[in-house]
């Protein structure tokens, strides 16, 4: 099977591959940024803000001489910012340590911040044509029906499986143009639901297709429940400006800017739970005033309500409890600081309200 599916696999891709801006780069750092940003994020959503990186930070040098709000800002509406900071992290280790150089081995890759084990492989094969086999959520359904494999594909022992019938697949000396067009398939064609099994270039080599399992594959391990929870924040005044607070380098948001707030406990009310956050996160006693806003977001692991209400500070002067940084704002300044989506909805709604009443 293995030299007819790479065979027509690679026919498929050369004549349907979608036309895309880190394609066909001879940059490793270029395909190293598209790979990051790629993961968890629709290819639409990805290429301005490739663009805009690049435009931005056109080298592993002016990243890593860049300021951490700016790499931030330039991510923002991405999520998951860890990424942008691992990604700054290792342009300064590698301007350091390797003249600004990516280096040509998997292993090495492997021990740059940020890199796991897809990148890593995406990296080696694509900028440098080695021969390693990446394995994402579109490989695993691929490979998944393609074998009729019934094993859920969510688990570790699973991962190790496919990646190595991922790896057994590959044509030596072509692996990044065979990867890319695994994961083309799986973007174009091997749908998650209602696969175009028709114009598939390998269907009569699929053992779902002929035994008509299109639907019920991949198997998925059922995830638990998305918790909810519900948050406050507070928008304080001062001589015409509103407060935010940084976030700490380390966890959700690291290093975003907010309005401060937090978590509402069983048993709080929200003007309670904002009055017990402020205190504990800056020292300060509030009261909390008339709503400006209800935010909902969901994130991976679970989803958010926020209520953002108009706060009065009432004693106390402020101090890094919790947050890592603390600025008053002008309203009409807020864009310029890096801040998570529902920080943004609330800024942006600020502004407008500023605007109305002006």
């Amino acid at each position: 099977m293995k030299e007819d599916f790479s065979t027509l696999l690679l026919e498929w891709y050369e004549q349907n591959a979608r036309s895309l801006p880190w394609r066909g780069h001879s940059d490793p750092y270029a395909i190293w940024v598209s790979e990051i940003m790629l993961q968890q994020t629709r290819v639409d959503t990805v290429i301005p803000y490739f663009l805009g990186w690049m435009e931005r930070f056109p080298t592993i040098e002016t990243l890593a001489a860049a300021q951490e709000d700016s790499v931030l800002k330039a991510w923002e509406g991405l999520g998951y910012y860890s990424r942008a900071r691992a990604m700054h992290k290792t342009a300064r280790r590698l301007v350091q340590d390797r003249d600004g150089q990516l280096p040509r081995d998997y292993k090495a890759l492997m021990g740059l911040s940020g890199i796991g084990p897809y990148t890593a492989a995406a990296i080696a094969s694509i900028a440098f044509g080695l021969d390693h086999a990446v394995l994402d959520g579109n490989v695993k359904r691929v490979l998944a029906r393609l074998l009729a494999y019934d094993g859920a594909v969510n688990t570790p022992a699973a991962e190790k499986e496919l990646q190595e019938i991922a790896q057994n697949l590959l044509p030596a000396g072509r692996a990044g143009d065979f990867n890319q067009a695994v994961m083309e398939l799986g973007a174009l064609i091997c749908l998650p639901r209602n696969p175009k099994c028709s114009d598939c270039p390998v269907s009569t080599l699929c053992a779902a297709f002929r035994e008509s399992r299109q639907a019920e594959l991949p198997v998925m391990k059922e995830k638990s429940a998305v918790p909810h929870i519900t948050v406050t924040a507070g928008i304080l005044r001062q001589d015409g400006k509103v407060l935010i607070s940084r976030r700490p380098a380390s966890g959700l948001l690291g290093g975003m800017w907010e309005f401060p707030g937090g978590k509402v406990e069983a048993g709080e009310t929200h003007a309670q739970a904002l009055e017990r956050e402020l205190q504990e996160e800056l020292g300060i006693t509030i009261i909390a005033g008339d709503l400006l806003g209800k935010y909902n977001h969901a994130y991976t692991h679970f989803k958010v309500t926020l209520y953002a209400y108009h706060t009065l500070l009432t004693a106390g002067e402020i101090r890094l409890l919790q947050a890592s940084e603390t600025r008053w704002v002008n309203v009409n300044d807020l864009e310029a600081y890096p801040m998570g989506k529902i920080d943004r909805m609330i800024s942006r709604d600020l502004l407008k309200a500023g605007k109305t009443n002006g």
